[in-house]
């Protein structure tokens, strides 16, 4: 083989933010090591003593040690995320916006724990398997899911890059869940056994909804300006107003409604709007039970 230096300049010929400057800084990504070690350390911070973190001698050191490590982990991932996006901003001005966004989501700490509180009891009461609430968040994948969403969420609608998408993704691995941040979900939300989930980025859910395994709501398609591109932010994943329950592997796809009270049964299609109270069932499919064939001996 040549000297690997042969080969460097048709490589970094492919960098496209080379040609404005040399500097590693201008390429450097938050690493996706670090998300994962910040959704740790918020679950530390909102449920102690469930994460193995509550050994100290008060519930005050235990928090603050976990607060001031997710702040930090935080603070850093944004900043770098700040930079690439943003390469010609200035250090200084990376570090106020830095700053902002992560006291702002700290001066909120209290409202999101309030709805995960909520979220949990929904998941205690909405099934009987769960013999209490502590069980819901030690061992449900949805309350891992959520508490990574109402902060990615916080992030993201206040225009943090990246580091939002990426708490999303280090979740959807962990727990199969896939709820972009865009998405706003009200009080008292549940997801039940969790796997496969999709909720698109432009989704309105209510309070008090329940979903069950493999529920899509997503999107038909994207829509398009006169000039062919794409309309990114419209709105164009359903809103599924409160009391809804969507049974196991239905799909609802556009922007449609879901009216109150309502239930969907498993495995429906449905790309139109749905009234209030209403009861979404699918045809029972026919099933055939014949004897097997025996074979000679």
């Amino acid at each position: 083989m040549r000297n690997p230096d042969d080969y460097l300049d048709s490589f970094l010929s492919s960098f496209s933010r080379t040609r404005r400057g040399s500097s590693i800084r201008e390429t450097t990504l938050p690493r996706m090591v670090d998300i994962e070690m910040l959704e740790e350390q918020f679950m530390s911070l909102f449920f102690p003593g469930h994460q193995g973190t509550g050994s100290m001698d008060s519930l005050r050191k235990t928090v603050r040690y976990s607060l001031e490590k997710a702040a930090r982990l935080l603070l850093d991932s944004i900043r770098l995320s700040l930079h690439y996006e943003n390469p010609e901003m200035s250090d200084e001005e990376v570090s106020r916006i830095a700053d902002g966004h992560v006291e702002a989501l700290l001066d909120n700490l209290g409202a999101i724990r309030t709805m995960l509180k909520k979220d949990a009891e929904a998941g205690y009461e909405g099934d009987p398997a769960a013999r209490n609430v502590h069980e819901v968040i030690l061992c449900y994948p949805s309350m891992r899911a959520l508490t990574a969403h109402r902060i990615a969420s916080f992030l993201f609608k206040r225009g943090v890059p990246l580091v939002p998408r990426m708490m999303n993704e280090v979740i959807h691995q962990k727990t199969g869940i896939d709820i972009h941040p865009g998405a706003t979900i009200g009080e008292s939300f549940f997801i039940d056994h969790g796997t496969g989930v999709v909720i698109g980025e432009t989704t309105v859910i209510g309070s008090h909804v329940k979903l069950y395994q493999g529920v899509t709501l997503g999107a038909l398609s994207i829509p398009k300006n006169g000039c062919g591109q794409l309309l990114i932010g419209t709105k164009r994943h359903p809103t599924i107003e409160d009391n809804v329950t969507i049974y196991a592997n239905a799909t609802i796809l556009g922007d449609i409604t879901i009216g109150h009270d309502s239930t969907i049964a498993s495995s429906a299609w449905i790309k139109d709007p749905i009234p209030p109270n209403s009861l979404v069932l699918t045809s029972t499919p026919e099933i055939k039970v014949r004897p097997k064939k025996i074979l000679p001996q």
